[in-house]
């Protein structure tokens, strides 16, 4: 009796509020996960609904999700998303407004290997890098360039949307609305397919176009054409990370926001409704046992798809019921190896002669994507990069966890090895529809964009899209929400 006396005293004041209806704002809002996407999503609902709104964060692991780091000899690495194209303009302006800085960048050569051979070098000098492209591919290069710009100058229009207002319920509207029938054909279609259409050879495809999808999604060029082009447009921009670890971008957003952060994994969502107006209580678990809270809003920011056993989240009380997202996630494994690389497996007995700071591949050898010579997250100004005949720290992303002796293959020795494990992306083609980002009334998916395109910066759009779709719905502004021709409507406003 004592948990029900705290439960019903939030159910009654959350009922006053309902009752206050109108203008009033939602008295509690729950975000579910506490990666980018939840930590973004509490920050732009505050923005909407102001500073009084109650917002709890459910967390069951650590803050900052898919962002994170490890320790390696005394120095922290990134073990989650490493870096940022410079057009994620959401993830710039957290940056700024938390007051953090832009990593120094350690600049150092990539190189692409088909398993035997490199098949393609980069050298320190522009010119003969395109020299060397064109040798190669002819103008294949420059067909990816202009297919990949036209798709980002017309997806950079999510910006000027959400500026104005304007949300979508489902990723398909949001896709329509950027590139109409195309953007949404490209969810259909393979990179590779689209990429043949536009001139692009088979060959391109196959050494260049397929290392970069393995290293970013740990998939092929058969993957859909939107998700591809999100990532090759990130291959061609200049990056960046933040000073310090880019997990801190999560814990400053939450931070600012003053939310209320509760460790605990969240089991259940049920809906109660009272003069029409939608409840939600969240059930959750955590050390000290069950428990629950009513909310006004309830944001899931964590993936829902049936072979993720962490999310074991069920949906009670809704008509027509809500089930998890009919998909697989695509698992991948981060190793950071303290160590000697095995420069001979590359082709280059003397490790002095190795030139290389990134290397991508090819489908072969299959055991691992990429593998990457990097830096700490705090760098200071006298840091330089490790020789390659030096001990340094490589990370090296695999479909699988390495065995000993792939170890071996890459590494003369090493003096330690750490994983990590992430369920990094959707499995594109194992879920046929986009998913919605209203659940019901109240009750909002941001990661049913991944299913479009899976990144941080994917995430903050996601974020604010889903902020604004509960502040547009709550205030009634249908205006606002799934509007056809917002390119003409903007220029209007403006």
């Amino acid at each position: 009796m004592a948990r029900a006396a705290p439960l019903l005293a939030a159910l009654a004041a959350l009922l006053a509020a309902a009752a206050a209806g109108g203008d009033a704002p939602p008295g509690k809002i729950a975000v579910v996960g506490a990666g980018i996407g939840g930590s973004a999503v509490a920050h732009f609902l505050q923005q909407h609904f102001g500073p009084r709104v109650q917002i709890d964060v459910y967390e069951k692991g650590t803050v900052g999700g898919r962002l994170a780091t490890i320790s390696v000899n005394k120095q922290h690495y990134e073990s989650g998303a490493a870096s940022f194209h410079s057009l994620s303009l959401h993830m710039q302006d957290f940056v700024k407004l938390l007051g953090l800085r832009h990593r120094r960048e350690v600049v150092g050569r990539s190189a692409i290997f088909g398993g035997e051979h490199f098949v393609l070098e980069e050298t320190d000098w522009y010119l003969l890098n395109l020299f060397r492209l064109w040798w190669h591919y002819g103008i294949s290069f420059l067909r990816l360039q202009m297919w990949v710009e036209e798709v980002m100058e017309k997806f950079m229009r999510i910006y000027k949307y959400q500026a104005h207002g304007y949300a979508f319920s489902g990723v398909e509207e949001l896709l329509y609305s950027l590139g109409e029938s195309a953007f949404v054909n490209m969810t259909q279609r393979s990179v590779a397919e689209s990429l043949l259409q536009v001139g692009v050879t088979q060959r391109f495809i196959d050494d260049v176009i397929s290392a970069v999808l393995r290293a970013s999604y740990g998939q092929s060029a058969a993957m859909p054409a939107f998700a591809g082009a999100m990532s090759l447009a990130g291959a061609q921009g200049s990056l960046w990370s933040v000073e310090g670890g880019n997990k801190l971008v999560c814990s400053g957003l939450l931070r600012l926001t003053k939310a209320n952060v509760i460790h605990a994994t969240v089991t259940s969502v049920t809906l109660h409704s009272t003069e029409g107006k939608a409840l939600y209580q969240v059930g959750y678990e955590n050390e000290a046992g069950h428990g629950s809270d009513f909310y006004d809003i309830v944001v899931i920011a964590t993936p829902l798809h049936l072979d993720n056993s962490s999310s074991n989240l069920t949906f009670e009380g809704f008509s027509p019921p809500i089930d998890n997202i009919q998909g697989s996630f695509q698992p991948t494994i981060v190793s950071l190896v303290h160590g000697y690389l095995n420069s001979s497996y590359f082709g280059f007995p003397d490790p002095k002669l190795f030139p290389f700071a990134s290397i991508l591949t090819t489908d072969f050898p299959s055991f691992f994507c990429a593998l990457d010579n990097i830096c700490p997250v705090n760098i200071s100004a006298n840091f330089r990069r490790k020789q390659p005949q030096e001990a340094a720290v490589w990370r090296v992303q695999s479909p699988k966890p390495l065995f000993r002796t792939q170890l071996k293959t890459l590494f003369r020795s090493y003096y330690s090895v750490q994983t990590a494990e992430w369920q990094a992306h959707p499995l594109y083609g194992s879920h046929s529809t986009l998913p919605r980002f209203a659940l019901h009334d109240q009750l909002f998916y941001l990661n049913a964009l991944e299913w479009a395109a899976s990144s941080v910066e994917m995430m903050a759009v996601a974020a604010k899209n889903v902020a604004l779709l509960a502040y547009n719905r709550w205030y009634q502004d249908l205006d606002k929400i799934d509007q056809k021709d917002l390119m003409h409507k903007v220029k209007t406003e403006l």
